[in-house]
């Protein structure tokens, strides 16, 4: 047996079929729903909670990240989003068009992603431009949350249609 049967025996390229796929799915949107605009949401219960200090570390924090996705927005934005739309759409012509359930299990993985990372852009021009404080910078992190929570449920509800279509439609003809 020689090493390229040995790496595709050990890993299944069938994407929807290996665990390891639903596994990365799920840490993939734990952390994006709990990495709020690179902000941990543990910061904004403690905020609310405690005050003070806590809220000002929140602030800051906010404030630094808003900053951070501005200068590169305003830097790489105009290459980034020539570089990412590439990238989408041969995943999406490789996996949807030409068959290749790596590339489709890629895209239903990035484009959602990229639905998330339109959102924060948003929200750091709202913390930017606003600069809230308390209560109101709260909101826009909750809002930013329940956003991305939206997105990602929607796409693994569409992942999980397409991966199970998947298994049984190759399932149909290996079996």
């Amino acid at each position: 047996m020689d090493w390229y049967s040995t790496v595709f025996e050990v890993i299944d390229m069938r994407s929807f079929s290996n665990l390891w796929f639903w596994i990365v799915l799920a840490v993939l949107w734990s952390s994006a729903s709990h990495w709020v605009l690179g902000v941990p949401y543990d910061m904004v219960g403690r905020a609310r909670a405690v005050g003070g200090q806590a809220a000002r570390d929140l602030e800051d924090l906010a404030r630094i990240n808003a900053n951070r996705v501005h200068f590169i927005v305003e830097e790489a934005g105009l290459w980034l989003s020539a570089i990412v739309s590439a990238f989408l759409t041969g995943l999406a012509l490789l996996g949807f068009v030409y068959g290749v359930e790596l590339a489709q299990a890629v895209f239903l993985l990035a484009f959602p992603m990229t639905i998330v990372g339109f959102i924060s852009i948003g929200t750091a021009r709202r913390i930017r431009t606003v600069a809230p404080q308390g209560e109101a910078l709260w909101r826009q992190l909750r809002m930013q949350r329940i956003w991305t929570q939206v997105v990602g449920m929607v796409s693994i509800f569409c992942t999980a249609l397409w991966g199970m279509y998947q298994n049984l439609s190759l399932g149909a003809l290996h079996g």
